[in-house]
C-alpha cells in the first residue's frame, strides 16, 4: 500500500483569493439639444393628405455619460416636426439620478429613470428621453469592454442587408427618384422603399411599377405612412403584389392592429409596421395579433437599447423577421445581434453629426472594430447646438 493510500489525497493547495472588481461611478451626465437642418423640405404621404406639415429639420437629444474612472458614453435620441424641448426638458430633470451609480447596472438604471419621471408615463416623450441615456450607458458598457456592442451584445453576423429611404420620397418627381435609386445602388446598399400612399392610388402604382421596372431583381419596399383605410389598404396590397415587394409598410393606422392582422393574412407581400410605437408593450400587442410580418422597432423611441432587446426576444420567439427603423448608427448593432437574418434603414440625414462614417458594400452594412457604438460627436453638431446642460451632482 502507498503512502497516498494509507494518507489520503494530499491538501490542495491554497487559492489565491479574486481581487474584488474595480466599480466605476457616474461622475456626470452632459446633455445637448442639437438640430439639424436638413438640405430639403421632405414631404411623405402625411404630408399630401394634410395630416403634416413638411420635415425641415430633425431634433436631436444627445447624452454623455462620463465616469470617475475618465470613460465616456454616447447616446442618442432624436424627434421630429415636434418635441425636441421635451425630450431634452425630461432628460435634464432626471439625470441627476444617475450620478454616483455603477454604470453597469443598465437595467436597474433604466427602472430608476422610468420611476423618476413615472407621473407622466412609460412611453411616449418621457421613455424617449430616457433613450439617449440608456444607450448611452451601452457605449459606454461596450468601451469599457474594449469591444463594439454588437459584439458584446454577441454578434450573430458582421453585416447586415440594408435598404435605402431618403432617396425614395414624395416630394421628389419621379424621375429623381430613379436618379437616387441608381445612385444607391451604386452605392451598394442592398434594397430601395419608395413612399406611396398619394391621394390617387394610381399615381402610387404608377411610381412603383416605373421603379421596379427601372431597378430589375434590385429588392424593393414600400411605405405608406398610415395614410390607406382598410378598403385601400387591401384593394392597393392586391395591386401591388405584381412587383414582388419585399414588404408594404404601415398600410394603416399605426395602432390598427386588427387591420394589420387582416392584411398580413389575406396578402402574400409582407406586412411591416412597428416604427411608430413608443413602447415594449405596444409592439407585443402587434405580435400576439399576428400583425406585421416584419417588426420595425426605433430604439430611441422605445426607450433605448434595454428595452430593445426585451423586444428582440419576443420577435425571435414568434419567428418574425427584424428591420429596426432609422437610426442606422445605433441599429446596426442591435440587428447584427439579432438571430434571424434582419434588414437595416439607411439614412444620409445624420451623416453630419458624426466624425465617421459606416462602412456599406454588397448590399449589407458592416461593423467596424471600433469599441462601443464606434460613433464620435462631430464639431458640426456641436456648431447645431441649441441648448446643453451637465449634470454631476446627485439627487
Amino acid at each position: 500500500m502507498t503512502t497516498s493510500e494509507l494518507t489520503g489525497p494530499a491538501p490542495l493547495a491554497p487559492v489565491a483569493p479574486t481581487p474584488s472588481p474595480v466599480l466605476d461611478r457616474i461622475a456626470s451626465v452632459t446633455l445637448s439639444s442639437v438640430v439639424l437642418p436638413l438640405t430639403a423640405a421632405i414631404s411623405d404621404a402625411k404630408v399630401l393628405t394634410g395630416r403634416q406639415r413638411a420635415m425641415t429639420e430633425v431634433v436631436l437629444l444627445f447624452a454623455e455619460v462620463t465616469t470617475e474612472a475618465g470613460f465616456e458614453g454616447v447616446g442618442f435620441g432624436y424627434s421630429k416636426r415636434a418635441g425636441g424641448p421635451a425630450q431634452f426638458a425630461h432628460a435634464r430633470e432626471v439625470a441627476a439620478d444617475l450620478v454616483g451609480e455603477d454604470p453597469s447596472d443598465i437595467g436597474r438604471l433604466w427602472t430608476k429613470l422610468v420611476w423618476a419621471g413615472a407621473s407622466v408615463g412609460r412611453s411616449g416623450a418621457s421613455t424617449q428621453a430616457l433613450a439617449a441615456l440608456d444607450i448611452a450607458l451601452w457605449d459606454l458598457k461596450a468601451k469599457r469592454a474594449g469591444l463594439p456592442l454588437a459584439k458584446l451584445l454577441g454578434a450573430h453576423r458582421d453585416s447586415v442587408r440594408c435598404y435605402n429611404t431618403s432617396g425614395g420620397f414624395l416630394h421628389e418627381p419621379l424621375e429623381q427618384v430613379l436618379a437616387n435609386a441608381d445612385r444607391t445602388i451604386a452605392e451598394g446598399i442592398g434594397g430601395i422603399k419608395i413612399k406611396v400612399g398619394q391621394p390617387d392610388s394610381r399615381e402610387d402604382l404608377r411610381r412603383v411599377r416605373a421603379v421596379r421596372e427601372h431597378i430589375g431583381d434590385v429588392p424593393l419596399m414600400v411605405d405608406a405612412n398610415q395614410q390607406w383605410d382598410r378598403p385601400t389598404a387591401q384593394r392597393v396590397g392586391r395591386a401591388l403584389e405584381e412587383f414582388g415587394l419585399v414588404w408594404v409598410e404601415e398600410p394603416l393606422d399605426a395602432y390598427d392592429t386588427e387591420g394589420h392582422a387582416q392584411l398580413a393574412r389575406s396578402l402574400d407581400t409582407a406586412i411591416a409596421t412597428g416604427e411608430m410605437l413608443t413602447s415594449v408593450r405596444e409592439h407585443d400587442d402587434l405580435i400576439r395579433a399576428g400583425a406585421a410580418d416584419v417588426l420595425q422597432p426605433d430604439a430611441p423611441r422605445i426607450g433605448g437599447i434595454t428595452q430593445f432587446l426585451k423586444l428582440a426576444t419576443l420577435a425571435e420567439h414568434a419567428h418574425l423577421q427584424l428591420a429596426p427603423h432609422f437610426a442606422m448608427e445605433i441599429h446596426l448593432h442591435l440587428a447584427a445581434a439579432y438571430p434571424i437574418e434582419p434588414w437595416v434603414e439607411h439614412f444620409d440625414w445624420l451623416h453630419p453629426l458624426f466624425e465617421e462614417r459606416l462602412e456599406i458594400s454588397g448590399g449589407r452594412m458592416h461593423l467596424s472594430a471600433r469599441p462601443g457604438l464606434g460613433v464620435t460627436i462631430s464639431e458640426q453638431a456641436r456648431a447645431w447646438t441649441v441648448d446643453r446642460v451637465t449634470v454631476d451632482t446627485a439627487r
